[in-house]
């Protein structure tokens, strides 16, 4: 029976979370009952972390990290990869976009990988965004080889030994290229299973003003130079 460690990323998602948490908890609870479920307030300006605190009066298996200042995506991330405990880590976002009980389908891939991330096959994002992951993860695969068709789906799940090996410094949309090129670079096996997408119902998305992004493709130069040097 495994240990799960699930990573919620948080940014002002108090209409989300709770949802989110208790959705987390079930599809875990599913696969085992030594699992920990880790929201990280990445300094939202409104009630997440009150929210999550509420839940965890109840439920001991919620902890919460909480970020003063936001810190961007890959900050946040790499905060609940610090906190995380268990065997495997398991990560997915916090707006209710994705099913968490789809963890069963991943986790019988672990027996031939090291990291199991999913695809969206229907994406239920505007066209801009669409537009921008498609551009993104043409580039990724250009400049680092095949990582997979959708680089920054929040569905991953992975074993700890790739966050021993694998350094990870990104604050924003890079972190998860960081974690695929990294892996793939060091041997670790990876493996792709399609999710579902779900459009959001509640809160605003983030991430697709042009200043993120093109600091973004900015980054990613860098990091492909980076990694060639080591």
């Amino acid at each position: 029976m495994p240990s799960i460690s699930v990573v919620l990323p948080a940014y002002n998602e108090e209409a989300n979370v709770a949802q989110a948490v208790r959705k987390a908890m079930q599809a875990v609870a599913a696969h085992t009952s030594d699992y920990e479920v880790i929201v990280v307030d990445d300094g939202s300006r409104d009630r997440t972390s009150q929210v999550v605190q509420a839940i965890r009066k109840e439920h001991p298996q919620v902890r919460l990290v909480r970020h003063e200042v936001n810190r961007g995506y890959g900050g946040a991330l790499r905060s609940g990869f610090d906190a995380a405990t268990k065997e495997l880590i398991f990560f997915t976002a916090s707006d209710n976009q994705y099913d968490p009980s789809e963890i069963g389908r991943l986790l019988p891939l672990l027996d031939a990988a090291d990291i199991v991330t999913g695809f969206r096959a229907h994406r239920q994002d505007s066209f801009l965004r669409r537009l921008y992951a498609w551009a993104w993860n043409a580039s990724v695969n250009l400049l680092f080889g095949y990582l997979g068709r959708d680089i920054d789906c929040a569905f991953k799940l992975f074993r700890r030994k790739v966050l021993e090996e694998v350094p990870l410094t990104s604050s924003g949309a890079m972190i998860d290229t960081e974690l695929l090129a990294g892996a793939r670079r060091r041997g670790f096996r990876i493996r792709e299973v399609v999710v579902r997408h779900f459009p959001r119902q509640v809160g605003r998305q983030t991430g697709a003003d042009p200043g993120v992004v093109l600091r973004a493709f900015r980054d990613l130069i860098r990091y492909r130079w980076e990694l060639g040097q080591r």
